[in-house]
């Protein structure tokens, strides 16, 4: 076999060489995503991120879509900022939603749901305010699923329901910061 050979050690010192060698001519290809400058010496991704300014998402006042719209915001604008203050908005960033629920599973003798879906479609548009050009357009959604214990506990599926809802709503923030990192990164 290869390894019990004589000499295997300066194979496996060569190989090693290989690999480190490879591994630092490949290593100068990357930037980290959250870096403070880029590659090429221009601003950060957390700086190009920061200069989204993050629309109010509508939705019918009193609902409980109208808490996850600005749960989502809120979320949107922390994850975009780091929670500092935002420079001069460059992009501006729409973004639509909707909501739905399905019975995943349904207790047979009471015909009442043991476990729940949760989910919310968004779509969203980032728009570079110098020009009003459309940049980027896109759909996220996030589906989460929530137990109801035992059928007589309407507050335990209650409370189920409103934690699936604020999971899925940092699910969509999550997905629309990751494509927004990725436009302003990759240019695409």
């Amino acid at each position: 076999m290869w390894w019990s050979d004589r000499g295997s050690g300066c194979g496996r010192f060569a190989r090693l060489a290989a690999a480190l060698g490879v591994a630092a001519c490949v290593g100068g290809c990357f930037q980290p995503l959250y870096g403070d400058r880029s590659v090429d010496g221009g601003p950060g991704l957390r700086t190009a991120l920061s200069a989204v300014d993050v629309k109010e998402i509508n939705a019918a006042k009193g609902t409980d879509e109208a808490r996850l719209a600005v749960e989502i915001r809120n979320a949107l604008i922390f994850d975009l900022t780091g929670g500092g203050p935002a420079p001069r908005p460059a992009y501006s960033l729409t973004v639509r939603m909707s909501s739905t629920v399905s019975d995943i599973i349904v207790d047979t003798t009471t015909v009442r749901p043991s476990i729940e879906d949760y989910g919310i479609n968004a779509t969203y548009t980032l728009t570079e305010i110098a020009s009003s050009k459309q940049v980027i357009n896109g759909q996220t959604f996030a589906r989460v699923s929530y137990d109801i214990p035992g059928q007589e506990q309407r507050f335990a599926r209650l409370r189920g329901l409103r934690d699936a809802e604020s999971r899925a709503a940092k699910v969509i923030a999550d997905n629309i910061r990751s494509r927004l990192a990725s436009y302003f990164a990759a240019g695409t």
